[in-house]
């Protein structure tokens, strides 16, 4: 009769022809520099050959480490996520540590409640790319109990000298929003507006001060922008702030609209169509974040790709670094965007100019 019990690491060692101590030396990521690289891969050739799974409780107890990684996101819907997501389990894929994701909707009472819950499983650390911006003093605390990666988001004034322990992987928005206004503005557009996303996240800040920094470089450069921010990134959103804008008499009306994320791109481009009007011959549009599928609409939109996949493999290996006692020189990481430009952008039309020339 077959043996059919699970295997054990004296199994592994015997088949392996080696002392149990060496082969769980060489399992172990705490101690596999100890023994040689063809011993180590000889063990955990043989260890997956038997099927020899670590015992996760008795590791834990030895090490002081459960080999989890806390994730905590925004909104698991939005694609961005899904992109940072998989960059981060492409750098765990074959590791020591595994994510462990949980998901505030961006509600400052959720963020503290699942990182409570995070805490009691004990994960050894915390990717945070939800974070807003009154979450600083939180983040402290935070970072005195375990290792913390921000990623995507960061509170705009923490210097490598700061204080704080954190890391942060963070996209250079303040130069995809100038990106975005210095191609409208080169197209010939002097009448621009923003819809701006909410105050309460760092990302739209920086979007919102690299919009208006490229704006101020230009004198004949006007920003007809309302000042009213969104309350949520959608849509209906989008297309309501925009409803606002186009209200307006034909020559005060912006002739291109910069929108904080593509969501509300599209809102955009839908309030342009319910007054008849066409984008982009009569209104261009730029989005942010290049979501799946935005090339498909109609039309295409013009917007800033942010490196999603590779925030999220950098922050991953920002953690796991840290858990290994390496930390960088400096404590942010910045990665630049890049300009997508499509179907949804086009000079402004005579009518346009002639406006323009008159208010000049």
């Amino acid at each position: 009769m077959a043996d059919s019990r699970t295997p054990n690491l004296k199994d592994v060692a015997h088949e392996a022809g080696v002392h149990v101590a060496t082969a769980s030396r060489a399992l172990s990521v705490d101690q596999s520099h100890l023994v040689s690289e063809a011993t180590k891969e000889r063990v955990r050739a043989i260890a997956e050959k038997l099927g020899y799974r670590t015992n996760a409780v008795a590791q834990s107890l030895r090490t002081g480490r459960t080999g989890t990684v806390g994730v905590v996101v925004a909104d698991l819907g939005n694609s961005f996520v899904v992109s940072l997501l998989r960059g981060i389990e492409f750098e765990s894929r074959g590791g020591t540590y595994t994510p462990l994701v949980v998901e505030t909707h961006d509600d400052p009472e959720t963020l503290r409640s699942v990182v409570t819950r995070l805490l009691r499983n004990q994960v050894d650390c915390i990717i945070l790319s939800a974070a807003q911006v009154d979450d600083g003093d939180f983040v402290a605390d935070l970072e005195r109990q375990v290792p913390v990666v921000l990623a995507v988001r960061g509170f705009g004034s923490a210097e490598p000298d700061s204080p704080t322990h954190h890391l942060e992987a963070l996209p250079d928005d303040f130069a995809g929003a100038r990106l975005a206004a210095e191609h409208l503005i080169a197209l010939g557009h002097r009448r621009l507006a923003q819809i701006p996303g909410t105050s309460q996240i760092s990302s739209f800040i920086d979007r919102e001060r690299g919009f208006t920094a490229a704006v101020e470089e230009h004198p004949d450069v006007v920003d007809v922008s309302t000042g009213v921010r969104a309350t949520e990134s959608t849509v209906d959103e989008g297309r309501r702030l925009a409803h606002a804008l186009l209200q307006r008499r034909p020559e005060e009306r912006p002739t291109a609209i910069f929108a904080h994320n593509d969501l509300m791109a599209v809102g955009v481009i839908d309030a342009i169509r319910a007054i008849d009007l066409r984008c982009p011959e009569d209104i261009s549009v730029v989005g942010f974040n290049d979501a799946p599928l935005i090339d498909h609409i109609d039309p295409p939109l013009t917007t800033v790709r942010l490196p999603g996949f590779e925030l999220g493999r950098r922050s991953a290996r920002l953690a796991f670094d840290l858990l290994e006692g390496v930390r960088p020189a400096q404590s942010r990481l910045t990665l630049d965007p890049e300009f997508i430009e499509r179907r949804s952008t086009c000079s402004p039309g005579p009518d346009h100019t002639a406006n323009n020339e008159r208010m000049n």
